[in-house]
């Protein structure tokens, strides 16, 4: 796959440096230089090949992201076998652990006990947004693994789809992130699918009234009805949370929000307060714009919690502390 060259400006780099946090400035842009130097390629071919086989892998894989830095911070937590695979958020969702497991495998035979597995899915988030025609951002290396997951932590800390604006804010907020990057990240809906079960409520039954959500697009309903009827084996049939490009990184989920046509009731909230849709409103204008704020949230949010220096540790197994 061919893709165009990028090119950062030497402000926007400056920018991100500026962004982290004292405990994440620990990360550095060169960890791997000298230890793993192949490192960004054999994140990127292990990505690329998961995506040729499965179209829905780079969703997979920055979801994968945002749920484990949301839950204690950037720690591979997500990726330990129990835990928070377990959690209501995750259980029968998350996807791509092979896609990390295999990319650790190489990384093995490559540089042995030196790449860390959270290092591993941030960069491989990255790596997912780039192939699919997104932006590309740098990122700090240097991340260490974590030793614990909890269950209980991750039903509590990730936002839920039907949650809220108010919530779901606070819980950003909680992370040191702002209102904006709720608008931002929500942004990563442009690609992949939700199980019906997550927005069905919307088609037939909103908020108990026995009736469709009135602020869903009226064409739209009628063909999510078509796809998730009121039935329960349904539940876990797929649509795209973008109807107009699934598989491809752009601006056009924000289009859809002005249209009264976003898949979740937590996306087309955003539309419900003053501040948010305007940035909604921004980002369906300026593509630029919200590549540009998407890569900065972006390296904010795989600052969140990290470990560095001698917490945590390089975990042989992603699945398994050492």
């Amino acid at each position: 796959m061919e893709h165009n060259s990028f090119k950062v400006p030497f402000v926007h780099l400056l920018c991100l440096l500026l962004l982290c946090p004292l405990v994440s400035c620990q990360l550095n842009y060169k960890f791997y230089d000298y230890t793993c130097p192949d490192l960004t390629k054999i994140v990127r071919s292990g990505v690329w090949s998961a995506m040729t086989n499965d179209s829905r892998m780079a969703a997979s894989l920055l979801r994968l992201h945002f749920h484990d830095c949301f839950v204690n911070g950037c720690d591979g937590s997500v990726l330990l076998d129990g835990g928070e695979k377990n959690a209501f958020p995750n259980r029968n969702s998350a996807r791509g652990f092979e896609v990390i497991d295999d990319i650790k495998a190489n990384l093995e035979r490559a540089c042995p006990a030196t790449v860390s597995c959270t290092d591993i899915l941030t960069l491989a988030a990255r790596e997912a947004v780039y192939l699919s025609g997104g932006p590309y951002w740098f990122l700090p290396l240097g991340r260490r693994d974590g030793l614990t997951a909890s269950e209980s932590d991750a039903n509590e800390q990730l936002p839920g789809f039907s949650e809220p604006l108010v919530n779901i804010t606070a819980k950003f907020t909680s992370k040191g992130l702002e209102p904006k990057d709720v608008v931002v990240l929500s942004g990563a809906h442009t690609i992949g699918f939700a199980q019906c079960f997550t927005f069905k409520s919307r088609l037939f039954d909103f908020g108990g009234s026995g009736e469709p959500d009135p602020l869903l697009d009226t064409s739209l309903l009628t063909s999510l009805q078509s796809t998730c009827p009121n039935q329960d084996d349904s539940d876990s049939k797929l649509a795209p949370l973008d109807s107009s490009s699934s598989s491809k990184f752009d601006n056009l989920y924000y289009k859809l929000l002005l249209n009264n046509s976003g898949l979740l009731q937590s996306d087309q909230a955003l539309m419900g307060d003053k501040t948010t849709a305007s940035l909604v409103l921004n980002y369906s204008k300026f593509p630029y714009l919200f590549s540009k704020d998407f890569g900065a949230s972006m390296v904010k949010m795989a600052n969140i919690g990290v470990l560095t220096g001698q917490n945590g540790e390089i975990r042989k197994n992603c699945r398994l502390v050492n």
